[in-house]
């Protein structure tokens, strides 16, 4: 895997206070480690209290916002490291399989973060209102290695409207329900109009690359226990099936056949986990015709075979590596 190197922005001394009180936050409505449900829609908390048994989990990201208050966490997508850090913010524009982990938390500083779910018409509805107010945004392109998963540190703005809904946790339901709607706008905005902005633009644009590109993941996610045809892929984003090939991998760091891999060994991981699967009934139930070459490319993702894994992990995997 390629590396990129952990250098996290050393925070002025507001940052820093704004990270405090988020902090703050969300250790106070998470009672324990994972991720929490909130009353506020589309917002999960997520908390770890330990690196040294915190295992490399996996899971396929959802188009996300993300930012963390205290504490970091590596993510792997394809053959990228990406490390996160206080105040990192991510923006996850597709469906993407990835591996994480949490890699500074202890009892007394714990990880903390959260994750916003993004719908792409409201990124689509601010685009419009904007305009011109984008400041020829529509003219720049993402830098080249640029991919689904991005990562800037989060401006004062971004944090103190990030804090403003986490805030909302305090207020009454009916607080919630009209006021919630108004402080997602609001962090969005600043999303766009910030240096993230470019990347939140994805999942509003048609004619992107990322936006084609989604239709297929989205297929994908549906039907990935099917034969793959790469043609079928093509034609039904009209692209040549050399220009899905380049595109899907600089969105996702993988080929689209990688990319089903993944998604069947991760569906074959929760179920091993979560239903007490067989390793054998497993591979089947996602895909595979043969338990050796599933028990082969399972290896070769997670580092061992599928009994040895989940023995490893129950009891072990705390949810915070999902998030």
């Amino acid at each position: 895997m390629s590396a990129v190197q952990p250098v996290f922005e050393t925070l002025d001394d507001e940052l820093g206070r704004l990270a405090d009180t988020l902090a703050l936050q969300i250790r106070k409505w998470t009672h324990q480690e994972g991720l929490t449900t909130t009353a506020v829609p589309g917002l999960e908390l997520v908390r770890a209290d330990s690196s040294v048994n915190n295992c490399i989990g996996s899971t396929v990201y959802d188009p996300s916002f993300c930012l963390i208050a205290q504490g970091s966490k590596t993510v792997w997508l394809g053959d990228r490291q990406i490390d996160y850090g206080p105040l990192s913010c991510m923006v996850s524009a597709v469906h993407l399989p990835v591996l994480g982990k949490v890699t500074e938390a202890s009892p007394e500083r714990p990880y903390l973060g959260l994750k916003i779910t993004v719908e792409p018409q409201e990124i689509t509805d601010l685009v419009l209102a904007l305009g011109e107010g984008l400041n020829g945004m529509e003219q720049q392109e993402c830098p080249e290695n640029a991919c689904g998963l991005s990562r800037v540190q989060a401006e004062k703005g971004l944090v103190e409207a990030v804090l403003r809904l986490v805030n909302l946790l305090d207020s009454p339901q009916q607080d919630i329900r009209m006021l919630a709607p108004l402080v997602r706008r609001e962090i969005f905005y600043r999303a766009l109009i910030g240096e993230i902005g470019l990347h939140m633009r994805k999942f509003a644009v048609a004619d992107t690359q990322t936006h084609r590109i989604s239709k297929v993941i989205a297929v994908l996610k549906d039907r990935f226990t099917e034969p793959l045809r790469v043609r079928d892929l093509a034609d039904m984003v009209n692209m040549s099936e050399s220009s899905l090939f380049h595109s899907f991998k600089q969105v996702t760091r993988m080929s689209p056949v990688q990319f089903q891999k993944k998604l069947r060994l991760h569906e074959a991981r929760r179920l091993m986990l979560s239903e007490g699967m067989e390793a054998a009934t497993a591979s089947f139930h996602v895909g595979y015709g043969s338990p050796s070459h599933f028990s082969r490319e399972y290896s070769r993702l997670f580092g061992v075979p599928p009994r040895a894994d989940v023995t490893k992990l129950r009891g072990e995997l705390p949810e915070a590596a999902r998030a």
